[in-house]
């Protein structure tokens, strides 16, 4: 058994010697009033209960038994049942547990920083829909932020039925996704929420993962390292250091922005593997479709590392979920901060290029969204697009509609006799179009001398656009949408942005940190 696999064993274990008597039998929080269960696939149930003890889950006209192990963990495995509910889901060991309003339909996580964690109300017409968020077959549970080194059992949150009441704090990517589901499909929706405002994707891995290569060992080490010694003296002094600058702060007249309160490092969002023990792992192997994210925000400054760290975290969350390879669907960082005069070096570009390259996983998506960015807030209002993005990889990945949904992505250059480049394009579906002007524009060109200027392009055919500039005769490389906030205007005619591109393989800015 591979650790990975052993994840809620390891879980349970731990959890269960903090304990001095399970007599009670207990199952975590993802168990509650109100949950979905993931329609077509057999669904675990899980918990703790006194060493030996029996243990029967019953649904419908299932009933499963069990006995709980040496650790008092035990698990089992309900089979398929029929869309809808409503059910009851009894749990009965010493005691009994009783679970009403189960419902039966597609489950997703919603996850990552800020954006995914997102509310609804704070969104682009969020009155309007939280107005209208009158769904009681969507189900929204939101899972705490807690980061420790200490493996949970469970949190503190249960399932909610969506309503007006229930909707305005929760992700406004993860709602909005899960209505355009529910409108399409019409079976229930259960929405799992664990985004992390400004966490990265190391938190979200297992520690034992980051043997993977050099520099994730010693990334890992350089953590385990500092908090080897750290005391709450040594926290304590970083908020003594706080609040003499927040005083001051405030005998200045409150100018400019306050001082921000220090974070202990021990259970911060960035500690590899905080998020994994104190948020994930709770509701690791409840059956699940997939799981929509967006995040990278975080980590643009180790934009390379992303290549390895980002399907890392994947692989890992696949292996952990033992479901196979779910769909896994992702939004690319929007464009964000001022724009610039000239072509140059932009660490979000590199992150948006190693989330487009682990599109080579299987089972994976990817939702452009370098049109919708704003750049004075890191954080786009319009999250309707994005979800309608996310939407149309669900839905025609996973339950069988048949439409655009990727965005066209770079294929092949060709540098013809009169120094234009031909640069053609995949995943095009009615055809290129240039959004409000009709000439390309984004493409910045360069020679052996790697110093890019700038390119005229113009559309040609479905597929092909072709790029030049009078500053460079021999030009070996194209990029395109290569800023933080790059000025672009290519997309397919049903509305799909080209996804941002280079073509050159030159060393990057975030290559050797």
């Amino acid at each position: 058994m591979s650790c990975l696999k052993s994840g809620t064993l390891i879980l349970l274990t731990l959890a269960s010697a903090t304990l001095a008597s399970h007599a009670d039998v207990k199952v975590p929080a993802i168990f509650s009033d109100h949950m979905v269960l993931q329609r077509e696939q057999a669904n675990p149930v899980w918990g703790l209960a006194d060493p030996g003890e029996k243990v029967t889950v019953t649904i419908d006209t299932q009933s499963k038994t069990t006995t709980a192990d040496a650790n008092g963990n035990w698990k089992v495995k309900i089979d398929p049942l029929e869309v809808g509910g409503p059910y009851t889901l009894t749990v009965k060991g010493n005691n009994t547990l009783t679970f009403d309003d189960v419902l039966v339909g597609e489950v997703w996580i919603c996850s990552g920083q800020s954006n995914m964690q997102w509310s609804l109300m704070n969104t682009n017409f969020g009155p309007l829909e939280i107005a209208s968020a009158n769904y009681p077959e969507i189900r929204l549970i939101t899972v705490p932020m807690k980061g420790t080194q200490e493996p949970q059992f469970t949190f503190d949150g249960q399932w909610q039925v969506c309503s007006p009441q229930t909707v305005p704090e929760f992700s406004a990517v993860g709602y909005l996704f899960g209505q355009r589901l529910y409108n399409t499909l019409g079976v229930p929706i259960g929405l799992i929420d664990n985004a992390w405002g400004g966490s990265s994707v190391e938190g979200w891995i297992p520690p034992e993962k980051f043997d993977v290569d050099e520099y994730h060992a010693n990334y890992l080490k350089d953590w385990q390292d500092r908090m080897a010694n750290y005391t709450d003296a040594d926290y304590q002094q970083e908020l003594d250091k706080w609040l003499a600058a927040a005083a001051q702060w405030k005998a200045n007249g409150s100018q400019g922005r306050a001082p921000r309160k220090p974070v202990d490092p021990r259970t911060d969002k960035h500690r590899p593997g905080n998020i994994y023990y104190g948020e994930l792992l709770p509701t690791v192997g409840y059956g699940i479709r997939g799981v929509i994210w967006y995040q990278g925000e975080s980590n643009a400054g180790r934009a390379y590392r992303y290549r390895t760290s980002f399907p890392l975290m994947i692989e890992t969350w696949r292996e952990l979920w033992d479901q196979g390879d779910f769909p896994f669907y992702w939004v690319q960082l929007a464009d964000f901060r001022d724009e610039t005069d000239q072509p140059g070096d932009s660490n979000w570009a590199e992150l948006r290029e190693a989330q487009t390259m682990t599109l080579d996983l299987p089972n994976t998506g990817q939702a452009v969204i370098i049109d919708v960015g704003e750049g004075r807030d890191i954080h786009p209002r319009n999250k309707q697009v994005v979800a309608n993005r996310l939407a149309m990889l669900a839905l025609t990945n996973d339950y069988g509609y048949d439409f655009a949904a990727e965005s066209p992505v770079y294929e092949s250059m060709e540098v013809k006799e009169d120094g234009k480049v031909l640069l053609t394009f995949d995943n095009i579906d009615q055809g290129l179009y240039t959004f409000d002007v009709n000439e390309p524009i984004g493409f910045s060109i360069a020679g052996e001398d790697q110093q890019f200027v700038w390119a005229k392009g113009k559309l040609v055919g479905k597929n092909q656009i072709e790029v030049w500039s009078d500053e460079v005769s021999e030009p070996v490389a194209v990029r395109y949408g290569w800023a933080d906030n790059p000025v672009v205007n290519v997309q397919d005619r049903n509305g799909l942005p080209l996804t941002p591109f280079r073509t050159d393989d030159w060393v990057i800015t975030t290559q050797d940190k």
